[in-house]
């Protein structure tokens, strides 16, 4: 059984808070000094999907991902927590994509492969949280994708999976091969053991060009772009308190009720 795990380097979602900096005019983002790159958590937690698949059933586990100067000690981190393989797509043509031209690349590259029988992704990134990767290469392949994944079991050439619904969870089967996007409820990724983050930095991952995978480099990255960023900025956050006097208690919340009855909250 062959599972293939897509994931995503992005700048340390926990060094970010209110430190971010954006340039309305170049429509980017301005990462201040010293933030660390870190797998996206969500892509974390569906190698642990795999991984706990290939606790159980026995697998091999290819992880993928797609970028330009991808830091090694990051996308090499699901080979030090178990997985087999790691096949980047790296080429300064894949950069500044969007959600199309990078499942569209990733599909490609799976397709190259051949033999899979799911593939896993995060249910989003934790840099631009589009949540449309996943669902876009189930797509372009042609095949079953269940999203939203807490819970994954293999039951002979199916998969039965838990996923999260507005109201709560929902069971459903889905043929092989499939596409499951995993969610963080399904539980915390295992740690990295010494001896496996010893043998990841010895291994070296195999690198694709878009030609490698039978791309066009106006097909992907920014050449290939289906959408247009028309802005980007930082929301305005605007608080106002108003102090409601009573000359008691009683008389301080019936004029409480009031505002609040006025601003439709009540």
């Amino acid at each position: 059984m062959n599972v293939i795990v897509c994931v995503k380097q992005v700048p340390d979602p926990e060094a970010l808070t209110g430190s971010l900096g954006v340039d309305t005019a170049a429509k980017k983002v301005i990462l201040p000094p010293g933030v660390t790159t870190v797998l996206s958590p969500f892509d974390a937690n569906a190698v642990e999907a795999a991984l706990r698949i290939k606790d159980e059933k026995g697998c091999k586990i290819t992880v993928m991902s797609l970028g330009n100067h991808l830091i090694r000690e990051v996308v090499k981190s699901p080979l030090a927590m178990g997985c087999d393989e790691l096949v980047l797509l790296e080429d300064e043509a894949f950069e500044n994509g969007d959600s199309f031209t990078t499942a569209y690349a990733l599909s490609e590259a799976i397709r190259k492969i051949g033999d899979y029988q799911i593939v896993f992704c995060g249910r989003q990134s934790a840099d631009w949280d589009a949540g449309q990767v996943g669902s876009g290469i189930a797509e372009l392949l042609g095949i079953p994708s269940v999203s939203l994944a807490r819970k994954v079991e293999v039951r002979d050439d199916r998969v039965v999976v838990e996923r999260l619904i507005a109201d709560g969870i929902e069971t459903v089967e889905a043929p092989m091969p499939c596409l499951i996007t995993v969610s963080n409820e399904l539980g915390e990724p295992r740690y990295a053991t010494l001896k496996r983050i010893i043998a990841a930095g010895k291994k070296q991952p195999v690198v694709w060009k878009p030609e490698d995978i039978g791309v066009a480099v106006s097909d992907i990255g920014e050449r290939g772009r289906k959408t247009e960023l028309l802005g980007l900025f930082k929301p305005v956050k605007e608080t106002k308190c108003e102090i409601l006097e009573g000359e008691t208690a009683e008389e301080a919340a019936a004029a409480l009720a009031i505002r609040l009855r006025e601003a439709r909250v009540l």
